[in-house]
């Protein structure tokens, strides 16, 4: 079954479906683009493909692993809030490459299916401070989100060199 062909027999079948289209949707928008050309930002704002992926990654990690899952991972977060610290994310350098974030894109999304078909859609996130969402509104929001970073990847890469559509 590719990502355009997806059950929706059930609630659960429809969410992931929907996510996993998102994530393969954003996936190929730096498929075949070069690091350099991942990390330009064409368009009045200053996100690049490199940096969509880069933040897309990190946060898959933080809302399945950490706030889903209830996991301790180290330095996830700074201690003290820095005004700009969600911006971090997207900031790409040199050592930033396609190769290097897509694997870890797909690593992070393969243990977010883990986590996933282990919980009730209705299990509460185990981040204590996020205990009243559950598993549903974390697959939703994460279907809003990737969504929303293939939309911007996609003016990205039609600005970089003229592809166009998802």
């Amino acid at each position: 079954m590719t990502a355009n062909q997806f059950s929706t027999s059930t609630e659960r079948e429809a969410l992931c479906g929907f996510l996993d289209k998102q994530r393969a949707d954003l996936l190929r928008k730096v498929e075949g683009v070069s690091d350099t050309d991942a990390r330009m930002t064409p368009t009045v704002s200053s996100l690049s493909l490199l940096g969509l992926l880069k933040h897309s990654a990190l946060w898959e990690r933080r809302w399945f692993q950490i706030i889903v899952a209830g996991r301790a991972l180290p330095d996830e977060w700074p201690e003290v809030e820095v005004p700009d610290w969600r911006d971090e994310d997207f900031r790409v350098d040199e050592q930033d490459t396609v190769k290097h974030w897509t694997a870890y894109f797909e690593e992070q999304v393969a243990i977010s299916r883990e986590i996933t078909a282990g919980l009730s859609l209705e299990a509460p996130c185990g981040r204590p401070d996020l205990a009243d969402r559950n598993l549903r509104w974390v697959l939703l929001h994460l279907i809003e989100e990737t969504a929303r970073h293939a939309g911007h990847a996609d003016i990205i890469r039609e600005s970089l060199d003229g592809s166009r559509g998802i």
